[in-house]
C-alpha cells in the first residue's frame, strides 16, 4: 500500500519573541501530540532582507554571503535547539533572500503548503495605520493560496 504525502505546515521564522512563542505553540498543538506520527510536514522559513546599509557597506557579495551564513546559522541553532527539546524530527528549515511576505507566499506556493503559521507582534494598529503600513501577517492572510493562521503571544497582565 502506498503512503500518502502529508500536508505541509509553513511557519515564517525571525528571531522575534512572537516567532518563537508562534514555533513552540505551534509543535506544542501540532506535533508532539501526536508524535511520532505527524499529522503534517513542518517548512521553517527564515527570510533575509538585504538592503541594510550596513551589509551594503560591507561589499555586496562578501555582506550578502556572510549575512546568510551568519542568519542560517542563527536560525538553525535555535530551531534545533526547540526540535530536540519538544522531540520533533525531520523538520525542513529554509533560509531565503527577500522580503518576509514575498518569501513566504512563494514558499507556500513552492510546498503547495495547506497551511501557513505566522506570529503576530500584537501592536494592534489601527485601521488608518494598516491602510499605510501592513505586517507580515495581514499581508500573508490577504495573498497566500492557503490557510493562514496568525498565533498572537499573550500579552502578561500587571497587576
Amino acid at each position: 500500500m502506498a503512503t500518502a504525502e502529508k500536508p505541509v505546515m509553513v511557519l515564517g521564522f525571525d528571531h522575534g519573541e512572537q516567532s518563537d512563542y508562534a514555533l513552540e505553540w505551534t509543535l506544542d498543538h501540532f506535533f508532539v501530540p501526536f508524535a511520532p506520527d505527524f499529522p503534517f510536514q513542518l517548512v521553517i522559513v527564515h527570510a533575509i532582507h538585504i538592503s541594510h546599509p550596513f551589509i551594503k557597506q560591507l561589499g555586496p557579495a562578501v555582506a550578502k554571503e556572510r549575512a546568510f551564513e551568519m542568519s542560517a546559522e542563527r536560525v538553525l541553532d535555535k530551531t534545533q535547539q526547540i526540535f530536540v527539546t519538544k522531540s520533533v524530527k525531520d523538520v525542513v528549515v529554509e533560509v531565503i533572500e527577500g522580503e518576509a511576505h514575498n518569501v513566504l507566499c512563494q514558499t507556500v506556493e513552492k510546498h503547495h503548503a495547506s497551511m501557513l503559521v505566522v506570529g503576530n507582534n500584537g501592536y494592534g494598529y489601527g485601521a488608518i495605520k494598516r491602510l499605510f503600513w501592513r505586517g507580515v501577517s495581514d499581508y500573508c492572510a490577504q495573498h497566500a493560496k492557503c490557510s493562514v493562521m496568525t498565533v498572537k503571544k499573550p500579552k502578561i497582565k500587571r497587576s
